[in-house]
């Protein structure tokens, strides 16, 4: 897909605020006919743009009472270290996000549990036995006043 209009862009916005939005409650939002909006919206999905619709949780109805963004620095600075750490992150339940960064860390992630005792587990007895870290760095979240992720 070449550059996005300022129809796709009007389209993208509706979609990451309501990803269930009808074509036609979406067609009307827009001052588009049904047919017109779902071909733009077909093109966004073809072409990548679009990668995918994923539901919104209650992190309290969902047993998650503790949150913390965390810092990761590798004891080597290799692809095979990163690698082997990526593998081990990514059957971590408890990480939801893992984003490779630049600065003094190689890693930002951002973790839920149920509680701090269960973050002290994840902590210790997961994040802190890999061989490949060297320095963890916790942030507990305390309120989050604004969160736009899907």
């Amino acid at each position: 897909m070449s550059e996005l209009d300022q129809i796709d862009e009007q389209i993208l916005r509706c979609l990451c605020r309501d990803g269930r939005i009808s074509n036609l409650a979406l067609a009307d939002r827009l001052g588009l006919s049904p047919s017109a909006c779902l071909r733009r919206v077909s093109a966004l999905e073809r072409s990548g743009v679009i990668t995918g619709y994923r539901a919104v949780l209650d992190p309290e109805k969902t047993g998650i009472g503790f949150v913390a963004y965390v810092t990761v620095g590798l004891s080597q600075h290799t692809k095979s270290a990163q690698e082997a750490f990526e593998r081990a992150i990514s059957r971590s339940p408890e990480v939801k996000e893992c984003h490779n960064i630049t600065g003094s860390v190689e890693y930002l992630l951002r973790v839920e549990a149920a509680d701090l005792a269960a973050y002290k587990h994840f902590h210790t007895e997961v994040l802190g036995v890999l061989p490949q870290v060297n320095a963890i760095t916790s942030y507990v979240v305390m309120g989050s006043p604004k969160d736009d992720r899907a």
